[in-house]
């Protein structure tokens, strides 16, 4: 299941250096808005509803975790400052930029200010010819058509040509470089969510712990010495069958794999709940298994400090969490950055994200997006 929507956006315009504003809209999407993951080619095309010059247009695909009411609040906000000025008057007109919102996941919304599908997306090849570029799974809800359908069957007879190739801003990313990422964090750090969003933008292998039917994790928030020896032993096992079972799936040296834990936070966590005679027989039992698993290529640890934590553990409302003490939270900070000073053969990049939140603030995302390429080439492989 995706944890991001898929949007279709259509831009264009017929007034000043056409090619120079749609490079700067798709940049300022990509800066301000939602994630542009896959930009059309750029095609000329004939006004539309009345004289005027010809345009520039072309579709973007973005990733966002926004709602149609709040993209569309950003594009219009994003067109006044890229100059556009509404006339009054006629309802088709010349424009330094229109950005359109074509399609939002296969919902319809029929409000008074938006309505997708694009009610006219069907008749037009400005916007299907560019979205057919995009190679989407997008499948109009009300015609139970696909682009290449909607397509086929537009009566639209004007004639269009290509100008130039368009580059999507994630290009600049050169996560090929790495074949595994594990994103690690404290409870509540954001590791699962950022998992899924660089997996669904980079179009990569997502490995998620498998964690919500442990029998033992309310026990253990209850009573932390009854329970912590089986509860840190059943976490490892099933860590260790899970990630032995979905690596394998994969082709270690072909695919692009993230996945939001690693077995050593089982040692980690261990060192924190177990007595010292209970932990020196944990990690026998733990160097053995690890010495078999697969190292990720980058290990990325979300720090947060302990107020924002305590903060996402209450808003994320899973009961059992809601009474994990301050100075649990700490120890386990403690402890991830402890060992991670001790590891001399794991590529290791620390994110401080205490003030930063990569779901709603598109810039925060990136400045995260940026650090693991600049992790991609400082030669610390």
């Amino acid at each position: 299941m995706k944890m991001q929507h898929q949007v279709i956006l259509s831009i264009g315009s017929n007034e000043g250096d056409r090619l120079q504003i749609i490079q700067q809209a798709i940049d300022l999407i990509h800066k301000e808005i939602a994630t542009v993951v896959k930009v059309s080619k750029l095609y000329e095309t004939p006004s539309w509803g009345f004289e005027g010059d010809a345009f520039f247009n072309c579709a973007i695909l973005v990733h966002t975790c926004k709602t149609a009411s709040s993209i569309l609040e950003e594009v219009l906000e994003a067109e006044l400052d890229l100059g556009r000025i509404r006339k009054a008057g006629a309802r088709y007109q010349s424009r330094t930029i229109d950005i359109d919102i074509i399609s939002f996941d296969e919902e319809i919304i029929d409000t008074e200010n938006l309505k997708v599908p694009h009610p006219h997306m069907q008749d037009r090849k400005f916007v299907l010819l560019p979205m057919n570029d995009l190679k989407s799974d997008f499948v109009h809800p009300k015609f139970n058509k696909n682009t290449v359908e909607l397509l086929r069957d537009c009566k639209d007879e004007s004639v269009y040509k290509i100008v130039s190739d368009l580059e999507s801003p994630v290009a600049k990313y050169h996560f090929d470089h790495f074949n595994y990422i594990a994103i690690e964090g404290n409870i509540g750090a954001g590791k699962t969510t950022l998992a899924h969003k660089i997996a669904e933008d980079f179009n990569a292998k997502i490995v998620l712990e498998g964690f919500a039917d442990n029998p033992f994790l309310p026990k253990f928030y209850k009573d932390q010495a009854r329970y912590a020896f089986p509860l840190e032993m059943s976490f490892l096992a099933d860590r260790y069958q899970q990630l032995s079972h979905d690596l394998a799936q994969f082709d270690l040296f072909k695919d692009f794999i993230v996945a939001d834990y690693h077995i050593f936070k089982s040692l980690i966590f261990a060192k924190v709940t177990l007595g010292e005679d209970e932990y020196r027989l944990y990690k026998t039992l733990f160097d053995i298994i690890y010495k078999e698993m697969k190292k990720p290529d980058l290990y990325v640890y979300l720090y947060q400090n302990t107020e924002r934590l305590l903060e996402n553990i209450r808003l994320r409302g899973r009961s059992y969490e809601q009474e994990i003490p301050a100075e649990y939270l700490d120890k386990i900070n403690r402890g991830y950055l402890d060992y991670i000073k001790s590891q001399t053969d794991l590529n290791v990049l620390v994110i401080d994200v205490s003030d930063k939140d990569f779901v709603k603030n598109q810039d925060d995302y990136l400045h995260i997006l940026d650090e693991i390429e600049s992790k991609a080439f400082s030669g610390k492989r």
